[in-house]
């Protein structure tokens, strides 16, 4: 098994693609790899939770052509600089961790291995919590990967993964010293994802980073719900301005920050773009990312796309919106008309997937 250095690894900052609902295509993912390496980020964690196989039928192997894609990611990304990684969200396996599933899992995990990524997360969010010896059968399963994996660095998403109450409201209540359970437990080489005080945090501080980092027994990496807009009301917006409300000297008390960005890929970049902020580097102002005349229109419209959207927009705003980007030659612009058509509006049949 690769030596896992807790104290020596490298400081995680770019990605996750970790959202439900409507998925990008593989040269989206390409791009977005390449826009990452122009931001200074170092990490690209491919998990949408559309991808059936890393939740649902996670004990199926990708279809040949989808792992072919996936490789052809991970190689692209390593080109770049990047350290790509899969997160695997083996669907509730805590409730019957039996001799057949444990075999599954393990040819899951090697499967996972063929494609070279140096990062592998097993991720239990989004799953029901009020579970005998949760956090007991969770470490087993994590002791079990560790064994397995040949990734450089492993993380692991809690059930509970806030201090946010709507977690015990919609999985349960959490049992009682979960946290300090797990924290207990784990390798000290294991990272550990926490998205800040709240599921989608408006703000996180050094103090909020210090309390995960007291109840989990280490420094967390931060899984940051921004831009992301996947979710039943959060669709109905577009999360445009650059990252911010996040301390400056953050990342002294984190092992990493990795931020989910939205169904929209070429939208997303200027919300991902205050990730150069925090990691010492330029950031890329709206020109740079959209071009003259697209930046300008967006400028503008932002107070309509970000904090009215789509539910709050009269019928004249609409129409002026359209005829603003229809006759714009831009993809992002596509990606926009697209939005305002309704093509991204949250089904809550993706939850089942």
């Amino acid at each position: 098994m690769p030596k896992r250095d807790s104290n020596k690894a490298m400081y995680l900052s770019g990605i996750v693609e970790g959202f439900y609902g409507r998925q990008w295509s593989w040269g989206e993912r390409r791009d977005m790899a390449d826009y990452l390496a122009t931001l200074g980020a170092n990490t690209y964690l491919y998990c949408p939770k559309g991808d059936a196989h890393l939740r649902r039928r996670w004990r199926e192997d990708w279809p040949e052509p989808v792992k072919l894609e996936l490789r052809a990611l991970a190689e692209h990304a390593a080109a770049l600089g990047l350290v790509f990684g899969v997160g695997l969200s083996p669907l509730e396996l805590y409730r019957s961790y039996d001799s057949q599933a444990r075999e599954q899992l393990e040819r899951r995990i090697h499967s996972i291995n063929e494609l070279g990524g140096g990062l592998l997360a097993v991720l239990f969010d989004d799953m029901r919590g009020d579970w005998p010896g949760l956090a007991e059968q969770q470490l087993q399963i994590m002791a079990d990967v560790q064994s397995w994996s040949e990734a450089s660095r492993l993380l692991l998403c809690p059930t509970y993964y806030s201090f946010d109450p709507k977690l015990e409201q919609v999985f349960g209540p959490r049992p009682q010293h979960y946290w300090q359970e797990l924290g207990d437990g784990l390798d000290a080489g294991v990272d550990v994802f926490w998205t800040g005080p709240q599921v989608c945090s408006p703000a996180v501080t050094r103090a909020d980073a210090q309390v995960a980092a007291q109840e989990l027994g280490r420094n967390v990496v931060l899984w940051d719900n921004y831009p992301v807009n996947d979710g039943a009301k959060t669709s109905d917006f577009l999360h445009l301005r650059p990252l911010a409300q996040r301390d400056q000297g953050l990342s002294a008390d984190l092992r990493g920050h990795l931020l989910n960005p939205m169904n929209q890929p070429l939208l997303s970049r200027s919300g991902l773009s205050g990730l150069a902020d925090l990691i010492g580097r330029e950031r890329p102002d709206f020109v740079d990312l959209f071009g003259d005349e697209m930046a300008g229109l967006l400028l503008q419209d932002i107070p309509l796309l970000q904090d009215f959207g789509r539910s709050g927009l009269s019928d004249v705003q609409h129409r002026e919106l359209l005829s603003r980007y229809e006759n714009l030659d831009h993809p992002a612009a596509r990606e926009l008309l697209d939005w305002l058509a309704g093509g991204y509006q949250f089904d809550p049949a993706c939850l089942t997937d």
